[in-house]
C-alpha cells in the first residue's frame, strides 16, 4: 500500500497505527511525528507571506478566497502522479484546513491505475476513533489501530472517572482571535471530558465568529486560546494582541489569571490521536493542577504571556 496523506491529522494516525512506512508523501503542514517531515511535500500554501501571523488579515483573505471559489493551497499534481499512490487521504470538512477535495479528485484522474480517495470528516472524538479504525482497515494495520484505540480509550476513561468539580468552570475556547471564533466540532466535547462546561461553542459544527458583546455577556470562568494552525509562538503573539482590548481585560478569566494560550497546531486543531493530550491539558487548566510535562510549554496564562 502506497499512501499519500493530504491531512496532518491523517499523517499522525497513519504513523501511530504502524503504517508510517506506507506513507509516500504528505503536506507541507505535516510536522508530526518527526519522520513524517522527511517525506516529499505535495502541497504549499497560497496565503501571501505578508499576512502570515496577522489574524485579521488572514481572515479577510480566507473569506475573500472562499467567496471567489479559490483554493488556499496548491497541490503538486505532477509529484502525485510520479509517486503513484494506491490510497489518497483527504477531507471535505473545511476549505481552510487542507487542499480541497475537488482539486485532489481532479489530480487523481491523471494517475495510473485506480487509486482510492478517502475523505475524512470527523466532527467528534468518537468520529476520530472511527477514522483510526478505518485507516487501520484500509492499510491492513488493524492490530496497530486496535492497540492505539485501547490506549486512547483508557486515557479517556481515566478523565471521565475523575470526581466532578463542585463548580465546573464555564470554559471558552477561542479557535481564532481576530475576529474571535468559538470552538467547534470536537472541541466542546474535549472541554466536557476535561471537566469544564463549554460556552459559546459549536459542537459538531464549524467554528463561528462570536462578538465581543457575546463574550462579555458570557464572562467565562476560564479561557483557552488555541488559534487554528498556530504553533505556540504564533499563538502567544495572537494572545498578546488580545491584551490591547479593554473587553478582554475586563473578562473574569483574565482578571483572575485563568486565561491560557496553547499550541493549537499540535493539539486541539487536529482531529488525531493528540486530541486526548488536548483534553488532558484542558483538565490541568480547569482543575488548576500541574500540567503534564509537555503541557508546561504549551499552556500559559494569557494575562502574563512571556516574551
Amino acid at each position: 500500500m502506497r499512501v499519500a496523506s493530504l491531512l496532518p491529522s491523517a499523517t499522525e494516525i497513519l504513523f501511530a497505527i504502524g503504517a508510517g512506512d506506507d506513507v509516500v508523501a504528505v503536506t507541507h503542514e505535516c510536522d508530526f511525528p518527526p519522520p513524517a517531515t522527511r517525506l516529499p511535500h505535495l502541497t504549499r500554501t497560497l496565503l501571501p507571506q505578508e499576512i502570515l501571523g496577522v489574524p485579521a488579515a488572514i481572515d479577510r483573505h480566507v473569506r475573500a478566497s472562499i467567496h471567489a471559489g479559490s483554493s488556499l493551497y496548491a497541490l503538486d499534481a505532477d509529484a502525485l502522479e510520479a509517486l503513484a499512490p494506491d490510497l489518497i487521504v483527504t477531507q471535505e470538512l473545511c476549505a481552510v484546513c487542507a487542499v480541497s477535495y475537488e482539486i485532489v479528485a481532479r489530480a487523481a484522474r491523471r494517475l495510473r491505475g485506480d487509486p482510492r480517495i478517502i475523505s475524512l470528516e470527523p466532527s467528534s472524538l468518537a468520529d476520530v476513533y472511527a477514522t483510526i479504525e478505518l485507516l487501520g482497515d484500509l492499510c491492513d494495520r488493524r492490530d496497530g489501530a486496535a492497540a492505539l484505540l485501547v490506549g486512547l480509550r483508557e486515557r479517556e476513561a481515566a478523565l471521565r472517572a475523575r470526581a466532578p468539580l463542585a463548580g465546573p468552570p464555564r470554559t471558552l475556547v477561542l479557535e481564532w482571535t481576530d475576529p474571535p471564533m468559538s470552538g467547534g466540532h470536537w472541541t466542546p466535547g474535549l472541554v466536557e471530558l476535561a471537566g469544564g462546561i463549554p460556552v459559546l461553542a459549536n459542537p459538531g459544527a464549524n467554528s463561528s465568529v462570536i462578538s465581543w458583546e457575546a463574550i462579555a455577556a458570557a464572562d467565562p470562568d476560564l479561557i483557552v486560546v488555541v488559534p487554528c494552525g498556530y504553533d505556540l509562538q504564533a499563538a502567544r503573539r495572537a494572545a498578546r494582541a488580545l491584551e490591547e482590548r479593554d473587553a478582554w481585560q475586563a473578562l473574569r478569566a483574565v482578571r483572575t489569571g485563568r486565561a491560557y494560550v496553547m499550541d493549537g497546531n499540535a493539539y486541539v486543531n487536529r482531529p488525531g490521536p493528540r486530541l486526548i493530550d488536548s483534553a488532558e491539558i484542558f483538565a490541568a487548566a480547569i482543575r488548576g493542577e500541574a500540567a503534564p510535562p509537555d503541557a508546561l510549554t504549551v499552556l500559559r496564562s494569557a494575562a502574563r504571556i512571556p516574551e
